[in-house]
Formats: C-alpha cells, sequence, structure tokens
C-alpha cells in the first residue's frame, strides 16, 4: 500500500512539474513576441511559479494584462482553455541587449541637439526608462524641454520636434483620395511640429484640423 501510495505521489508531483515547464515555455514564447519590435538580444527570465495546485492542461492560452510592457518586469497570464479551470499571472522579465544614445555633455534646456552633443552605450533596454532613444537621428535636430547632465540616457518624452508650422502663418491645406487632390490656403491656428495635429482657419471663417507635413502643409484629416 505504502508503494502504491509513494508511486502515485511520484506521478503526480511529475505531472505538476511537466505542467509548470508547459506554463513557463508558453509564457517566454508571449514575451518574445512582446519584444519582437526591439531590435537587439532578447534575453526572457520567467518564473517562479507555484504549479503545486495546477491540474493538468490540455489547452493554454496566453495574454498581456492591461498596462503590460513589452520589454522590463512585467507579468504575463496564462489560462487554461481545456482539461482544467485556472488562470494565473507569471512574473516576467523581458531584457534586450542593444544600444542607446547619452550625451556627452551636460546640456541646457531649449538646446537643439547636434551628433556631437550625443555618444552612444549599450546596455538593457529594459532596466531603462520607458522611452529611450536607442537612434541619434531620432535626437539631431530636437529640442532639449529640460537640461540633462552628462552620461544620462535621452528619453523622447525630454525632445520637442521642431516646428514646421507656426501660429499665424498662411499655410497650404490638402485634401486628396483616390484620383484627386484638392489645395487650398488658410491661416494656421497653432504652432505644430511634422505628425502633430494643426488647426487652421478658412477664408470662408471654418476651422479645419488636419496633420502638419514635413514641408509645412497641412493633410486634412478625414
Amino acid at each position: 500500500m505504502l508503494l502504491r501510495t509513494l508511486a502515485l505521489l511520484l506521478v503526480v508531483t511529475s505531472a505538476a512539474a511537466n505542467e509548470g515547464d508547459a506554463i513557463l515555455a508558453a509564457v517566454e514564447q508571449h514575451a518574445r513576441q512582446l519584444a519582437a519590435g526591439h531590435a537587439g538580444e532578447i534575453r526572457i527570465e520567467a518564473g517562479p511559479i507555484d504549479d503545486s495546485r495546477l491540474q493538468a492542461c490540455a489547452q493554454r492560452e496566453t495574454y498581456s494584462p492591461p498596462n503590460t510592457r513589452n520589454i522590463g518586469r512585467t507579468h504575463i497570464g496564462i489560462r487554461c482553455l481545456a482539461g482544467a479551470n485556472w488562470n494565473i499571472l507569471v512574473p516576467v522579465r523581458i531584457g534586450v541587449i542593444s544600444t542607446y544614445v547619452t550625451t556627452r555633455r551636460a546640456l541646457l534646456a531649449g538646446k537643439t541637439l547636434q551628433a556631437d552633443d550625443l555618444a552612444t552605450a549599450t546596455g538593457d533596454l529594459g532596466a531603462l526608462p520607458t522611452g529611450t532613444v536607442v537612434k541619434t537621428e531620432q535626437a539631431i535636430g530636437k529640442t532639449l524641454r529640460n537640461s540633462i547632465g552628462a552620461g544620462q540616457a535621452l528619453r523622447n518624452d525630454q525632445l520637442l520636434a521642431p516646428r514646421v508650422i507656426r501660429q499665424g502663418q498662411t499655410v497650404r491645406v490638402i485634401s486628396q483620395g483616390t484620383g484627386f487632390a484638392v489645395r487650398a490656403e488658410g491661416k494656421a491656428l497653432n504652432h505644430a511640429a511634422a505628425g502633430e495635429l494643426a488647426r487652421v482657419k478658412m477664408p470662408s471663417g471654418r476651422t479645419i484640423s488636419g496633420i502638419a507635413q514635413e514641408d509645412g502643409s497641412i493633410l486634412l484629416t478625414n
């Protein structure tokens, strides 16, 4: 009887271990998909989990909870769809070893960044602030919102894109579709960088909105 009990215990323990391995493998695959948009060496650390009470599952589904980061420390959900009824969150650390942009020297707010203001370093993007700039061309020509020390990682939210439209200037307004394009002129009601929303007052007095383009024109939104 004792031998039978021990054998049963070994089977249950083995099944739980197999289930735990399957969960971690599925979560790691999901984590790699989250990090796929980042260039660099991806490193995943999933777990630990307590699988002692998880019944064997025939079909699992992973998912991203609300506000899940695609790199750094986060959680990935996994639930059983067939064979059992459980739903757990697994802690995950998603690392991406890549280059990122730093300041070569201390820089003051309002500084328009040039190539010689910047340097690059290599590290884990998952351990850096969200929005860290990874290419120098993403920063050159932009203006610093605030002062920053030497050797600091540069973030997108610290940068202001150059204005292509200034409030009060006359701008070209373009409306286009399949086989047609209509152009007119109006007066800009706000400053805007390329890609930002710009409002325009037309000669008729009507106010319309569109997306500022690199050439200073405005493309109307639908």
